[in-house]
């Protein structure tokens, strides 16, 4: 929960550490991104998760659309229901279209030569695939949270804006009302310093209720 929603206003990561800029400049302007990782405690491993929550400050933002993606993977993949469903789901979700997973449970080489030939080809041709139930549902509920949020999530809200994804009618005046006054306290910088951990503590407040009881 540290400074989760400290990028929710402006987009910008509240840590200087450079991994903001390279984020931007190297990884979201790359042709096509694959992904490399050794399976563990059936997930991508807590190296992954470091990146994953680094790079966070885009937001609910779709900013490598359009670009195909691709995993290399070292473990028993084809065990991993799970896992498998978390990779279509980001690629599905973040509109990319997943190129391949090369593994090593059976002729590494080839499984690797035939994700290369598919990313390269995707990239060349801008190939995108018309998206299905995870992608559809998953931009919907997206959709529904940043229209009703977009005073607080300022940065999201204007990339939705720019791509088209406001395709619906809302009508949730009383709720949008109460995310204006929010977003207008999350604005100033003096109240909240002021506020400290109290905005963060509110959001976690109903799941330490549900946990005393």
């Amino acid at each position: 929960m540290v400074e989760s929603i400290g990028c929710a206003t402006n987009g910008k990561c509240v840590y200087a550490d450079g991994f903001d800029t390279y984020l931007r400049e190297n990884i979201q302007t790359a042709q096509a991104i694959i992904i490399a990782f050794t399976i563990k405690d059936h997930s991508m491993g807590s190296r992954f998760k470091m990146y994953d929550d680094r790079q966070f400050c885009n937001g609910h933002r779709t900013v490598t659309m359009g670009k195909p993606f691709g995993y290399i993977i070292s473990g028993d993949y084809r065990a991993e229901k799970n896992l498998q469903t978390i990779i279509e789901k980001r690629a599905e979700v973040g509109g990319n279209f997943l190129a391949g997973i090369a593994t090593d449970e059976k002729d590494t080489d080839r499984s690797i030569d035939t994700l290369a030939a598919k990313i390269v080809y995707a990239a060349e041709h801008h190939y995108v695939q018309p998206s299905n139930f995870l992608g559809v549902g998953g931009m919907k509920i997206f959709r529904d949270l940043i229209w009703l949020m977009q005073s607080m999530m300022k940065a999201d809200h204007k990339f939705y804006i720019s791509h088209g994804q406001y395709d619906f009618p809302q009508k949730k005046c009383g709720t949008m009302m109460k995310m204006y006054l929010v977003g207008a306290l999350m604005s100033n910088e003096k109240l909240m310093k002021k506020a400290g951990n109290k905005v963060k503590e509110g959001m976690i407040a109903p799941y330490i209720k549900a946990l005393e009881k």
